[in-house]
């Protein structure tokens, strides 16, 4: 009820005030089961998909935002809610393992769930290698993975801002990377990485970034 509540207000204020350029959309399937894998540049990356998109979307999300206190504290954990998140304690090695059971259930029933193969948002603007959980996910579920590009997200509430800004932004959603039939004969690490850096090529070419080469560490402040 509150997500219906919630996307009912937030898309159409959001882009009213944003106005943010929207490609390819029709990419996203209808319905079904399907991964949003994006490029990382900014925590509200998280909000930004699911506004411009027609379905709900689901992300996992830092458990801090759902653990606050007060008043503040129970606005924050409606608003994640209310957005489809649900909580990961990215500390807990086996709550992050847990969180592949979480996507791969969230697929099971027909929506759709968005992921950022980096790991962690790009502090830097380049695209760094994508981490297999996404290509793990895909052939376990046996959904398409539709790449995103993200481009300007990053100006909308700097590190260290209060509120946000009204900035120029670009969401471009490629054409699906399919699994179904392409890798039966793969070794399944193997399979992994090739449908991965597949994925994050086509991430790139949507976003226009520089490949880093390299994996992302998470930096103390997340």
């Amino acid at each position: 009820m509150l997500y219906q509540v919630l996307h009912s207000v937030v898309p159409p204020v959001a882009k009213a005030v944003w106005r943010p350029t929207i490609t390819g959309l029709h990419h996203v399937p209808a319905t079904g089961g399907v991964i949003l894998a994006s490029n990382h540049l900014s925590f509200i990356d998280s909000v930004v998909i699911p506004v411009v998109v027609p379905r709900t979307v689901v992300f996992l999300a830092k458990s801090d935002y759902f653990e606050g206190s007060g008043v503040r504290g129970a606005f924050t954990k409606a608003w994640f809610e209310g957005l489809g998140m649900l909580p990961v304690d990215r500390d807990d090695t086996r709550a992050a393992i847990a969180s592949l059971d979480v996507a791969l259930e969230v697929l099971g029933r027909g929506d759709a769930f968005g992921i950022y193969p980096e790991g962690t948002r790009s502090r830097d603007g380049r695209l760094y290698r994508g981490r297999t959980g996404v290509a793990h996910l895909a052939l376990t579920a046996g959904v398409p993975v539709v790449p995103v590009g993200l481009v300007g997200t990053e100006r909308i509430q700097p590190v260290g801002s209060r509120l946000p800004r009204v900035v120029p932004v670009s969401i471009t959603f490629g054409e699906p990377v399919q699994v179904a039939g392409r890798f039966d004969d793969v070794p399944l690490g193997k399979a992994r990485r090739l449908l991965t850096d597949e994925v994050m090529e086509a991430v790139r070419a949507l976003s226009g970034q520089e490949p880093a080469g390299v994996y992302n560490e998470r930096a103390p402040d997340g």
